[in-house]
């Protein structure tokens, strides 16, 4: 028996510390069954080089994963290229020594690249939830003898002759008291599901049972096609085609490796169903296939969104040669499109994935920025090409692309022909559409951010053949700031912020001396009854002649009100942001008419007074909701005034 210690190089202990960044338990079982894949996966390209000759180019290969609960134990198994008793001291006792590296480099002109990883590095993880860990390993070259590995977890380690009888690697682990979980088969299962759910070789998983612990069942071998001799209840041999499969838990062959004009849009779905447990189908979806500069395949899905930015839980799952990394790695993957749901295989990163790696690493940045221009790219397509289609999408894909565009600049110059605005009659418009046949310079765009509580505005709006755009998710304030930075001929108001030309009664608008004078003993008489002599009054001939009033508040001082209550307030003053409301009193209605008659009338005081606190209130509702004391005194001033109106007519 051979006895020694582990190599430990001072220049390999900072790689491992840069890489080694398992912060689940869970990892070990990816780690294993990917180097049980990546020998597999050797041992295949040897056969293919023919330099492997001996080994039948039809061999079915597998790893199998073994839960011995009543002995604590769990065992990794693989049929592929195995270890020599050299190669485990340059492979497992050197720690952080990539075997898959050597191999690359000796096959670098024959090779693509495609293993799953650092075989040293990732073995050892098996520590942290095993206080001893075996390897029972014979390599696939001709006369090689089994060998037999042991470690303790600590630097030590033991190495003899082993009894394998077959080509491969079997990696036992003792499980710890730390680790007893995962001798949980279900649980167990779920870890290679997540993990391990789309490796290009089978997996496979059993339990020991304890009456099974001293049958010395062969794990590795496939279910005999051979028909049994035991007869069944009636004397007769079951038929040997009836005989049951074992089934890996695993895709060999995810829809992600085919290509696009192969792959049918019930695979689509259903890939997007059992990878996501999502029941509602995808909006549509993008393929993504590159493989210059670097390797990229994926499938990147439009799920329905709900409006609200903070209620949007996306996934893209990061992948490297199939096997699982991480979700919504932002580094690699635009952080916009983190609210999709997809899948990414890059194997070109590696598979201990390093934030600070990430971050310097030239490919992952023109990673990045290929799939922004993919996904603009397909929905520009989608615009031009199938626009009532893609008007239907909007509402549910608006979000992502809004908030796509306020994250990255490259993104919106790319969409921006191929935003939509959904209009008050129903439409669906880009900006050059809605603001087509306005003054080159003075493009005002409306927009309506609660149609029920601005009804009254959009009603004013339709009777004069005007329409708004509407822009009322959490999203869209930054987002209409954002678009006025980089489109200054566009200037975005709420529909009552302003009133339009098309509002006024233009040939109604020229005023004697006397009325001049009129109106603005009025307006003064309406600041005194409501106690506020800053507030602006104006009576303005309006088209809508159901329409008696309206409130009107400047964009600018709505934007800097919002912007006060996103800091929390903390930025402002004591009334710096107060409002600066304008009421427009309509003298083309007959309430307006009637004021401007009784106005100064002694014996109508009570009713001018009256009056003008409802036609204050009626405009505030059109404008938001009104506070609960203002609310209380609306109702029973509308009592009263029912009352009057019923006693006239008695």
């Amino acid at each position: 028996m051979e006895k020694g210690n582990l190599s430990i190089h001072s220049e390999n202990i900072l790689p491992i510390i840069k890489k080694w960044l398992y912060a689940d338990m869970d990892i070990f079982a990816r780690e294993l069954v990917s180097n049980g894949v990546d020998a597999i996966t050797k041992l295949k390209k040897l056969a293919a080089f023919g330099e492997a000759a001996h080994i039948p180019q039809d061999e079915t290969y597998a790893v199998r994963v073994i839960v011995d609960k009543p002995n604590k134990l769990i065992r990794f198994e693989d049929n592929g290229i195995g270890m020599t008793a050299d190669e485990i001291k340059e492979y497992i006792n050197q720690i952080a020594f990539s075997g898959a590296n050597a191999f690359m480099e000796k096959y670098k002109d024959l090779t693509e690249g495609d293993f799953i990883g650092h075989f040293g590095l990732g073995f050892y993880s098996a520590f942290m939830v095993a206080d001893t860990v075996e390897i029972d390993t014979l390599s696939y070259a001709e006369g090689a003898e089994p060998v037999r590995w042991r470690c303790d977890g600590g630097i030590e380690y033991e190495m003899e002759a082993g009894d394998r009888t077959e080509r491969g690697t079997t990696i036992t682990l003792h499980v710890n008291e730390s680790g007893e979980e995962f001798l949980e088969e279900y649980k167990l299962r779920g870890i290679l599901i997540k993990y391990c759910g789309f490796v290009p070789v089978p997996i496979f998983i059993s339990s020991v049972k304890e009456e099974e612990i001293n049958e010395g069942d062969d794990i590795i071998d496939a279910p005999s096609d051979e028909p049994s001799d035991t007869a069944d209840d009636d004397g007769d041999k079951p038929d040997p085609k009836a005989e049951t499969k074992e089934t890996p838990l695993n895709d060999t062959s995810p829809l992600w490796l085919k290509a696009a004009n192969e792959c049918t849009d019930d695979e689509y779905k259903a890939f997007y169903r059992k990878v996501f447990s999502d029941f509602n189908e995808p909006l549509f979806w993008i393929h993504l296939n590159m493989d210059y500069p670097f390797r990229l395949k994926g499938i990147l899905y439009f799920p329905k969104l709900k409006h609200d930015l903070g209620y949007i839980e996306g996934q893209v799952k990061l992948y490297n040669n199939q096997v699982y990394v991480a979700d919504n790695i932002k580094e690699v993957i635009p952080e916009y499109l983190l609210l999709l749901k997809g899948v990414m295989d890059c194997p070109d990163l590696p598979l201990n994935v390093s934030r600070s790696f990430l971050q310097n690493d030239a490919n992952v940045k023109k990673m990045s920025g290929y799939i922004s221009r993919k996904v603009a790219d397909k929905l520009n397509s989608l615009c031009s090409k199938d626009r009532d289609t893609y008007n239907g999408y909007w509402d549910d894909i608006a979000p992502f692309i809004k908030y796509g565009c306020i994250k990255e600049r490259d993104f919106y110059d790319k969409i921006k022909a191929s935003v939509l605005y959904k209009t008050t009659n129903g439409e669906y418009k880009t900006l050059a559409e809605f603001t087509e046949g306005m003054e080159e310079g003075k493009k005002t765009v409306f927009y309506v951010s609660n149609e029920q509580v601005q009804s009254q505005y959009i009603r004013m709006f339709k009777e004069q053949g005007q329409q708004a755009v509407l822009l009322g998710t959490n999203l869209d304030a930054p987002f209409i700031s954002y678009l006025e930075m980089y489109e200054p001929e566009i200037k975005f108001n709420r529909i009552d912020a302003d009133l339009t030309e098309a509002l006024k009664d233009t040939e109604a608008a020229k005023e004697t001396e006397g009325e001049t004078k009129q109106y603005e003993d009025l307006q003064a008489q309406f600041r005194k009854i409501l106690g506020d002599e800053k507030l602006k009054v104006e009576v303005q001939p309006l088209k809508s002649e159901g329409v008696s009033s309206v409130i009107l508040l400047s964009e600018q001082s709505r934007r800097m009100q919002e912007m006060s209550k996103m800091f929390g307030g903390g930025m402002a003053m004591p009334g710096m942001f107060q409002d600066e409301l304008t009421l427009v009193l309509n003298r083309n209605h007959n309430l307006v008419k009637i004021l401007l008659v009784i106005k100064d009338e002694a014996d109508r005081a009570s009713d001018v007074d009256l009056m003008a606190r409802h036609l204050y209130d009626l405009a505030m509702l059109s404008h938001k909701p009104l506070p609960t004391e203002q609310m209380t005194a609306f109702i029973e001033r509308s009592n009263k005034l029912l009352e009057i109106a019923a006693g006239n007519k008695e």
